[in-house]
């Protein structure tokens, strides 16, 4: 690895710049369609030039710059590790696309070892007690990939009251894997400029909808070769989704049909559960009968766009 440039100093402005010279370690997530919060397509703009770099500013983020530093000293106070700011976006000397800007480094029996903090809300507590949630560890298989490194820990508060440390070590088919993805974003959509293919994220469910929220052409188009396939691809899986849905309402109404009256049952360590469940909802025929005028001031229309495909 390099130094691409030193960050001592630097304003978020300058650093969002610098790191539009290549792939970060967050944009790695995106690139895979596990962000739910940033769409490819985003990405691909602001890598491009297309759209001005930016990082979301709001208070989860904040505070997570917040405490971070609090997270570093909590893990070296528990550890009796030293870690050590870097203060620079590093760049791979094998894929010069690839950077890197570390929460910091740990001198461990003479080698580096990465370090990296972070936090979540209560609700993942959960997602950590597993171990590293998936986009993290394709962060930091990103960041080993291009320092070298063999071994990166992650500290994470969550909730405010619960640290968790965990250990990952490098894993070179995993790294392939990223370095070949990464590799056909940057050569591919960046620097060849073509637009990157969709993929099922929300963030990109999102992006599209936001972008095209009404139909403004009427005019019929001729779409493109590959469409044809992802058609049938398309229908054959609403094949599939039918014949699973059919299945799953069978095996449904088999569990029903053994529970009867009752409200439960159990079998080995799986419990099934069919209660009953009070709804209140809007009688909204006979509201529009007894008192229109009611209904009418209430009633709110709204407009979506529906894909079919025939």
């Amino acid at each position: 690895m390099n130094v691409l440039v030193k960050t001592k100093d630097m304003n978020r402005s300058q650093w969002l710049k610098w790191r539009n010279k290549g792939i970060g370690g967050s944009d790695v997530s995106v690139i895979a369609g596990k962000n739910p919060f940033r769409s490819v397509y985003e990405l691909w703009l602001e890598k491009t030039g297309q759209l001005v770099p930016q990082e979301e500013d709001n208070e989860f983020t904040h505070f997570g710059k917040v405490l971070e530093k609090i997270v570093k000293n909590e893990f070296m106070e528990r550890t009796g590790l030293k870690v050590r700011s870097k203060n620079a976006i590093l760049r791979s000397d094998d894929h010069p696309f690839m950077l890197a800007d570390l929460d910091g480094v740990i001198n461990e029996n003479g080698k580096m070892v990465i370090f990296e903090a972070k936090t979540g809300s209560a609700y993942k507590e959960d997602l950590w007690e597993q171990g590293v949630p998936e986009a993290y560890l394709m962060q930091v298989q990103h960041y080993m990939a291009v320092t070298g490194s063999e071994k990166t820990y992650i500290a994470a508060l969550i909730g405010g009251n619960h640290f968790f440390c965990h250990t990952v070590y490098r894993d070179d088919d995993f790294i392939d894997k990223l370095i070949q993805m990464e590799s056909m974003f940057w050569n591919d959509c960046v620097l060849g400029g073509r637009e990157p293919v969709a993929d099922g994220s929300e963030a990109t469910t999102t992006y599209l909808s936001e972008k095209y929220p009404i139909a403004s052409d009427e005019t019929e188009i001729s779409l493109p070769d590959n469409a044809l396939q992802i058609c049938d691809e398309y229908k054959a899986i609403l094949a599939e989704l039918d014949e699973l849905t059919e299945k799953k309402t069978a095996l449904s109404n088999q569990l029903k049909s053994m529970l009867g009256s009752h409200s439960s049952g159990v079998i080995g360590d799986r419990r099934v559960s069919w209660g009953n469940v009070m709804r209140t909802t809007l009688d909204q025929k006979r509201l529009q009968e007894e008192n229109r005028e009611i209904y009418d001031k209430y009633l709110k229309k709204s407009s979506y766009r529906r894909l079919l495909v025939a």
